[in-house]
């Protein structure tokens, strides 16, 4: 009877040990991910520029090409192809970021301190990967706000779909540029493997134009690519919303003669966040 008095005693010691337990790496989460928030938005020039880029692209490349397809004669409006390009340029910018924040917190000797405080390092990545989403997708929602000018309505559901496929696509990238992060010492070093990868990715794509006017020999590359499958699930949820525009969002990625659901891109983005998150993880606790 003692015994099991005992035994009774040292379980509900022991529930009560793991629950502080989570709500301390909870609470160190939260931490991590307000402090990376707050450095975001603290950073106004930068917030300035990385909101400046994806207008330029939206106002200058989207209105040139409008107007040379009237011209031409052309009906498909390409400024409602291109907005959800733009959105996805909008959040991997701010999405790396968090990333390069892990180097140069590395660098200036910040992550030692962290390092020696009671938390387990998985929390530190996905406090920060967290905060740097939340910055991107927040970025990707003032974007959204233009809705109207490309011809995209403003219907609630629709807007809250984009939303949360944006912000699906911002922890995918977040998650991606903590792994390139916890791989190499030294902030040059991960501007130039981001600059290195980011950019072919995204150029093949789809966010500036239809994967089928590629080469076949990049069809490849095309469907490797998981920014290929964020494009298009976020220009399909954008047909939702689309208004004379619709059929210049059409163009959609295929295998074959066979279109992939959005439910299955969105699941591979699933798939693709906590792949990542959990190597960096990984490389973060053996590394550091």
């Amino acid at each position: 009877m003692t015994q099991t008095a005992d035994l009774d005693v040292e379980r509900i010691y022991g529930h009560e040990a793991l629950h502080r337990g989570i709500r301390h790496e909870l609470r160190s989460v939260l931490a991590l991910w307000r402090r990376e928030l707050v450095r975001t938005l603290r950073n106004r020039v930068q917030l300035f520029f990385t909101l400046l880029s994806p207008l330029l692209f939206l106002v200058v490349i989207g209105t040139g090409v409008d107007t040379i397809a009237a011209r031409a004669g052309g009906t498909d409006m390409y400024l409602t192809f291109l907005f959800p390009g733009i959105l996805v340029f909008a959040v991997q910018a701010t999405s790396i970021s968090a990333g390069l924040s892990l180097v140069r917190d590395r660098e200036s000797g910040l992550l030692r301190g962290m390092l020696v405080a009671p938390v387990h390092r998985a929390s530190l990545v996905v406090g920060k990967c967290l905060g740097g989403a939340t910055a991107a997708a927040a970025q990707g929602a003032l974007l959204l706000s233009l809705a109207g000018f490309v011809g995209l309505s403003y219907h609630p559901g629709v807007l809250i779909l984009l939303f949360l496929v944006l912000t699906l696509i911002s922890v995918s990238i977040t998650a991606v540029g903590a792994l390139g992060a916890v791989t190499v010492k030294r902030a040059e070093t991960f501007q130039s493997m981001v600059a290195v990868m980011l950019m072919p990715m995204y150029l093949l794509s789809g966010a500036m134009f239809s994967v089928r006017m590629l080469p076949d020999w990049l069809t490849p590359l095309v469907l490797l690519n998981p920014l290929t499958y964020a494009v298009d699930a976020l220009r399909r949820t954008a047909m939702l919303g689309a208004g004379a525009g619709g059929s210049s969002l059409s163009n959609f990625v295929s295998w074959g003669d066979w279109v992939p659901p959005v439910g299955l891109e969105i699941a591979a983005m699933c798939l693709l966040s906590l792949s990542a998150l959990a190597l960096a993880t990984r490389r973060f606790a053996r590394g550091e």
